[in-house]
């Protein structure tokens, strides 16, 4: 797939960057776009990464960086255009240095996300950002995408646990800014440009990411609710009840546990019965504080007030794991199914609950369909995702799926939402940002782009038309 940029690159790459071009490195999870790519380039260190984007901004061509490939949005592979470089930083996966009395972690953008939370552990810490994918995906990619996951409602986001970054900026020059510091009030923060943006400002090459000491005391517990209304106000009294001790609080619909029957008959779930809603908790307390009395008192208040009707509190990590499994198996449990179309959107939590009454009722008098709300109730981040109706097939609702997806992101932003909460814009939604987007903020973005970017080279097609 050379052409004649991308061929005259090789010589002025340095020795031994050069990867085969294996159809993995083409691939997205959903498959909605099929990559290319003239060359493959995995550096060792900063220095080879810098080298390469050098040669890339001389010689015109495309950078399409690459982490552990998890994106759901298209943003690591380019299907059309200038055949691009890819820049994969599979082999800058060190831990470079841990301080466990700092709570910080130095690690490479190639590194995994489990790898680092193992290196946490080692040293008696944790880091507490938490994705099913994070056996695969990178840090790199984590930050590019300002990943959330579960544990969002308490230690924050991708972006809030990260205090410097060491990144190679388009024209090749190297921004070496690992600090380990929570107070630099030193001009404009280009750490929080690079996070979040999807590899279109630059290359993230390391990071210093912050740890959290381990809860002495964590308790695991499913509740049964009666709607995502009663769910709601069970968060507010967890909340109250245990003061910023709620590590995660799951939302789960009686559709996704259906699901799971169908394409995990084996998975164990703690009701025969399966109940509408479900509240998945997590907390983590300070010594001296049993997390189980916590759970036993916070379930004994919500029945009393009829927010919660049946639930289960896990008496071992096998058990906390196993209910963990459920929430965690959901997405496997759609892809089974097969959906029609998904939606990553946040709300503010007020406005959740008419939401998912409201567009559920709108989308009933649009088509025959199955709906699958679930996700991290906590922080206002639901996937909602829409499947065909038992007997019928996706391909039955080709010609109307973009005006369910519309009407879905319409009412999202009707309500004060965001169409793209924790998965990114990436190729995906780029129009959708370039509709509705605020203008005076796209046009910011596009100066900043303009300015870091002139070329054009970093990730073209992502975020930006």
């Amino acid at each position: 797939m050379l052409n004649d940029a991308t061929d005259a690159l090789v010589p002025l790459l340095p020795e031994g960057v050069l990867r085969d071009i294996g159809p993995a490195y083409l691939e997205e999870p959903r498959g909605r776009y099929k990559g290319r790519a003239g060359l493959v380039a995995a550096p060792r260190t900063v220095e080879e990464a810098a080298a390469i984007v050098s040669a890339c901004a001389r010689a015109g061509v495309p950078i399409v960086p690459r982490g552990g490939g998890t994106g759901l949005v298209g943003g690591q592979v380019m299907p059309d255009g200038t055949v691009p470089l890819l820049l994969s930083l599979e082999r800058m996966n060190r831990i470079r240095a841990v301080y466990p009395e700092e709570g910080v972690i130095v690690a490479e953008a190639g590194a995994t996300l489990q790898q680092v939370r193992e290196a946490a552990a080692k040293a008696g810490r944790q880091f507490p950002l938490a994705l099913a994918s994070g056996g695969t995906a990178q840090v790199g990619g984590v930050l590019a995408t300002n990943a959330g996951g579960v544990n969002v409602l308490r230690y924050g986001n991708a972006r809030a646990l990260c205090l410097g970054i060491e990144a190679v900026l388009p024209q090749g020059q190297v921004m070496r800014d690992l600090k380990r510091l929570r107070k630099d009030n030193t001009g404009y923060d280009i750490r929080d440009l690079l996070i979040g943006a999807e590899g279109t400002l630059g290359i993230i090459t390391a990071a210093s990411l912050v740890l959290a000491p381990v809860p002495p005391e964590v308790g695991v517990a499913m509740l049964v609710v009666e709607s995502p209304e009663a769910a709601l106000t069970l968060l507010s009294l967890a909340q109250a009840r245990m003061a910023g001790g709620v590590t995660a609080f799951e939302l789960i619909s009686g559709q996704g546990l259906r699901f799971l029957d169908a394409a995990f008959p084996d998975l164990r779930q703690p009701f025969a019965d399966r109940p509408d809603w479900l509240a998945l908790i997590e907390v983590g307390l300070p010594s001296g504080l049993s997390a189980d009395d916590a759970l036993e008192g916070l379930f004994t208040e919500a029945a009393e007030t009829g927010l919660a009707s049946d639930g289960v509190i896990a008496r071992s990590g096998q058990q906390a794991a196993d209910l963990w499994a459920i929430r965690e198996t959901i997405p496997e449990g759609n892809r089974h199914i097969g959906a029609i179309a998904s939606h990553d959107i946040s709300l503010p939590l007020s406005e959740i609950a008419g939401f998912i009454r409201d567009c559920s009722a709108m989308l009933s008098g649009m088509a025959d369909l199955r709906i699958n709300c679930f996700g991290h109730l906590g922080d206002g981040n639901l996937h909602f995702n829409l499947f065909p109706a038992e007997g019928k097939t996706r391909d039955a609702y080709d010609n109307i799926r973009k005006g369910l997806s519309r009407a879905v992101h319409e009412m999202v932003l009707a309500r004060g939402g965001s169409f793209s909460a924790e998965h990114g814009v990436g190729r995906l939604k780029v129009a959708e940002l370039a509709e509705w987007g605020d203008p005076a903020r796209l046009a910011a973005m596009r100066a900043i782009k303009d300015a870091l970017d002139p070329a054009g080279i970093m990730n073209p097609g992502v975020i930006l038309v």
